[in-house]
């Protein structure tokens, strides 16, 4: 059996800090007793412990019991969970996986009355510890002590699928689709901009992402840590997920349990979706890397794609693995004006499948065929969807053999899908659930339900005079020479002129000079068992990384070299390099 990758995959990548004794304590007793050192000596503290939504705040109030405090739960200055409904009944929609995106904050839902008679009773507790605990905990009153009590993305979808629901609603037994996305259109955005200013003056951080360990860090050396990532290279936290198209390749690649029957997904580049690790003495911990692009943006973006983006991180690195697996669904993806006007994102979610291994065989499905008729097309997907019957593809959409290192673009509006047998490395636009699956090749999802299907959205968005000649010259293996010092070979892959992203590969044994060039640029290791990245004028630390991880540098660094190392030492190794065009 071909071996796959190095077996040098970091799933667990952290920073480590300098902290003194007390910057970070993990349990509820030793977070109690650093809160007693706070208030000692205090005729009256308020102390406010404002919840990302999905944080158990039952169980945050149950572990600071000893504090013998007056405790409030913020939940009450909200409108009822009838009342939130209706008001939120736009973003949300009828639709099972989409809604539109909302531009309100959290304060729009708070009940004025509610609010004013939950401050007197606070005000009316003259001595002691009071505890204000819960979303929006910090709206109450200013309290004297801020703790924000933070929680991982993907630990919030972990906890849906187990049952958890959102936020005021009672939706535990939901599908888990509709449940994110209530968290992606509604709640995420309304917790993100309220934790945004708290994050510049918090006490502590309280990491809550393994029930019953909270860990509980210094506001400064929290801050201290965000500085530190947005100055120096950094890995995200990644995450695996199974899916019914799953392949074989990251199990054995990336060291994941066997016993799982596949992983589909692995988002190892996308902020919005991963953590950070940064352990703190002896004591690592999680906050979601979204915390970072909030509070450091520019250092982190740049100028520039700061005042094109705001604090949003827009490039995407995630894996797809089909080796061993099945087709992707034949999907396509809104073109600009769609997704601003249906579901009021700024920017599409343009992609490109980077081929990082194949197996004989493997294929790209790209693009339409040489004179479709597309009513007929159009009609054999519905009948399909809604009659029974499989949908001819390949009468309708090119395929392209995909060996290794190839670089397919796909623009939105591309019809297009990974065949079985390839391990692609999506470089994309940030947005990343807008997929109009068209076709899902008579099969059903993990949770033995029809994956949903838009056709309707799709054929809105379709890019009908992209056939075989224009993706042949436009989307496949667009390669072009860059200049480059003897040794060093350096080219163009993408993406198409529709798409901001630009990407560059290097191959060298040698080191390999980058500039950051006004952007954030996100890397992976496509060839090679690892590679090191360093600063010229020593301005951070050597930076290790191993084959396929995806590692950020932030604009601010400007010059940095790559070269291999350790068991690469003196042999080519080769890195595929993303950044916005400005």
């Amino acid at each position: 059996m071909k071996q796959r990758g190095y077996q040098n995959y970091d799933k667990w990548p952290e920073k480590r800090l300098e902290a003194a004794a007390g910057d970070a304590v993990c349990g509820y007793g030793a977070i109690c007793e650093r809160i007693g050192q706070e208030v000692q000596g205090r005729d009256r503290t308020l102390i406010a412990v404002d919840c990302y939504p999905g944080v158990d705040i039952e169980e945050i109030a149950q572990g600071l019991q000893v504090l013998d405090a007056a405790v409030f739960f913020s939940d009450r200055i909200f409108v009822s969970d009838e009342e939130y409904r209706r008001r939120t009944a736009e973003a949300l929609t009828d639709d099972r996986v989409f809604g539109v995106m909302t531009c309100k904050r959290l304060e729009d839902f708070v009940d004025l009355a509610a609010l004013e008679k939950m401050r007197e009773e606070v005000q009316a507790v003259q001595r002691g510890i009071i505890l204000v605990v819960g979303v929006g905990a910090s709206l109450v009153c200013p309290p004297d002590i801020l703790v924000y009590a933070d929680l991982a993305r993907w630990e919030i979808q972990t906890r849906m699928k187990r049952g958890m629901g959102n936020w005021k609603a009672n939706n535990g037994r939901e599908c888990f689709t509709k449940k994110f996305k209530q968290g992606f259109f509604l709640e995420w955005r309304l917790a993100d901009r309220h934790k945004k200013p708290l994050l510049s003056t918090l006490d502590f951080l309280l990491d809550t992402n393994v029930p019953g360990e909270p860990k509980l860090v210094r506001g400064d050396c929290f801050r201290r840590a965000l500085e530190q990532f947005s100055r120096e290279p950094f890995r995200l936290v990644p995450y695996f997920d199974p899916g019914v198209w799953g392949g074989q390749w990251m199990k054995e690649a990336c060291g994941l349990d066997r016993d799982q029957p596949n992983f589909a997904w692995s988002f190892d580049g996308v902020p919005e979706e991963n953590s950070l690790y940064a352990r703190f003495g002896d004591l690592r911990v999680e906050f979601p890397a979204m915390d970072l692009v909030l509070y450091r943006p520019i250092p982190l973006l740049g100028d520039r794609v700061h005042a094109r983006f705001g604090a949003e991180f827009p490039i995407r690195f995630d894996f797809l693995d089909t080796i061993g697996g099945q087709n992707l669904s034949l999907q396509v993806h809104p073109l600009t004006e769609y997704i601003q006007q249906t579901f009021g994102m700024h920017y599409t979610q343009d992609e490109s499948y980077y081929i990082l291994d194949a197996e004989p065989g493997a294929q790209v499905y790209l693009g339409l065929k040489e004179g479709v008729d597309r009513e007929e097309m159009v009609r054999e997907l519905y009948q399909a969807q809604e009659q029974g019957g499989s949908f001819p593809a390949e009468k309708y959409v090119n395929t392209f053999p995909a060996k290794k290192h190839d670089h397919f673009l796909i623009p939105a509006g591309t019809v297009h899908c990974s065949g079985a047998g390839a391990m692609v490395l999506e470089i994309s636009a940030t947005p990343y659930i807008f997929t109009f699956k068209l076709w899902d090749w008579d099969r059903l999802g993990l949770d033995g339900r029809p994956r949903p299907i838009h056709i309707g959205h799709g054929a809105k968005n379709i890019v009908w005079e992209r056939d075989t000649p224009w993706v042949q010259e436009n989307l496949v293996d667009r390669f072009s020479p860059l200049p480059a010092p003897q040794g060093v070979k350096a080219e163009v892959t993408g993406l198409h002129q529709r798409e901001f992203i630009q990407t560059e590969r290097y191959t060298s044994a040698q080191a390999v000079e980058h500039e950051t060039m006004h952007s954030v640029n996100v890397l992976n290791l496509v060839e090679g068992a690892e590679a090191v990245v360093e600063s010229p004028e020593g301005a951070f630390p050597p930076f290790v990384v191993h084959y396929a991880e995806t590692f950020i540098i932030p604009e601010c660094v400007g010059r940095y070299t790559i070269r291999p190392h350790g068991r690469s030492e003196g042999q080519a190794v080769t890195t595929i390099k993303a950044y916005v065009r400005t």
